[in-house]
């Protein structure tokens, strides 16, 4: 008696919607007459009624969803009309009451293979999540659209000039303005460069062709280049007897750049290369020092997001994220600390034998 009273009980309505209630998403279960059988509260939320209230109400009247157009949810799918194939809906935008979306999706219970549909199970979704990345994906385009534009302006402009006032330049005004043009195309390339590392980095087809090399030499091309664009001082030491790193020497020497280019941009005073031996496995950390205000600690993890960016100093924000994704791909590891005499210290082991995660 005591097992029968105790399989009535788990089994009791009260049990399966206290039992709903722990599910995330909302819940709504209906017969084929029409009449709601289980709504959990998350479900009963999302469309304003009480859940006790809505048992045993036509669905009709519980499931109170309207697309852009006013048509309701149950005259768009006719779920018990529908021919015998259909197991369920896919995922549908809708509008509750309050005018919040709310995203279904639907099975049908059927009375055997091809039989007739005897109830129907409706999940329910808010839709601020999707509204979420809605949002981040036009950050996204707009973060693009900024960084694109202001080169192909230098472009535009300076190509105009030169068409329309060839005869009156001269040479030394020419070669200034294509000197300019070339830098602009170049930023253009490396950040649609940067955009095509970041989705290979994220679907994980990054292809690394590595092969041993020597950190001093890319290293000081990389330290050589960047001086010669910037005033700013960059220094470079090299400890003796430095071990060569296993490494793609393009993914290596994009690192590189980012780090110390991101130094110059974000940074103060001098800017401290240093390669040395890496203390624990065979290979070599790359310390990158600035003389500015630092990076605090809870917010080192987020230098290595999508579009992080600080100040008034610009960029896409991608810099980080890829030193940290090609550091990674090559079985590398990125830290950051702070730099002995203030300011922010980045540093990267590489390692000298392929560790790379499989």
């Amino acid at each position: 008696m005591s097992e029968e009273f105790s399989r009535r009980v788990d089994n009791s309505p009260s049990r399966l919607r206290s039992l709903a209630d722990y599910y995330p998403d909302g819940i709504l279960g209906a017969t084929r007459d029409g009449d709601v059988t289980l709504l959990n509260a998350q479900g009963a939320a999302l469309l304003g009624v009480d859940p006790h209230e809505a048992l045993g109400m036509p669905l009709a009247d519980v499931l109170r969803l309207l697309d852009q157009d006013g048509r309701t949810w149950l005259g768009v799918n006719r779920p018990f009309e529908s021919i015998s194939i259909v197991r369920g809906m896919p995922e549908q935008s809708w509008l509750n009451a309050s005018g919040e979306e709310v995203l279904t999706t639907a099975t049908l219970v059927r009375d055997g293979r091809t039989g007739r549909v005897a109830g129907i199970a409706v999940g329910l979704r808010s839709g601020r999540g999707r509204a979420l990345l809605d949002r981040e994906r036009s950050d996204l385009v707009a973060t693009v659209a900024h960084e694109l534009r202001s080169p192909l302006t230098g472009v535009k402009g300076f190509v105009q000039a030169l068409l329309n006032r060839w005869d009156k330049l001269t040479d030394d005004q020419r070669k200034l303005m294509l000197t300019t043009v070339n830098a602009d195309a170049d930023r253009l390339a490396r950040l649609i460069a940067e955009l095509l590392d970041v989705a290979r980095i994220d679907t994980g087809r990054l292809q690394l062709y590595p092969r041993e090399s020597s950190a001093e030499v890319l290293v000081r091309r990389v330290v050589d280049s960047i001086e010669a664009g910037t005033a700013r001082s960059i220094t470079l030491e090299v400890e003796d007897d430095l071990p060569e790193v296993f490494a793609d020497p393009d993914k290596f020497t994009q690192v590189v750049t980012n780090l110390v280019e991101n130094a110059v941009r974000h940074g103060q005073g001098q800017v401290a290369v240093r390669l040395a031996a890496r203390p624990e496995l065979p290979g070599v950390r790359i310390t990158v020092d600035d003389e500015g205000e630092g990076i605090p600690v809870e917010m080192r993890r987020r230098v290595f997001t999508k579009f992080w960016t600080t100040g008034e100093s610009g960029g896409s924000g991608l810099g980080m994220y890829i030193v940290g994704g090609l550091s990674r791909a090559h079985g590398g590891r990125v830290t950051i600390e702070d730099a002995p005499g203030g300011g922010a210290r980045v540093m990267v082991d590489w390692p000298s034998e392929d560790l790379r995660p499989e």
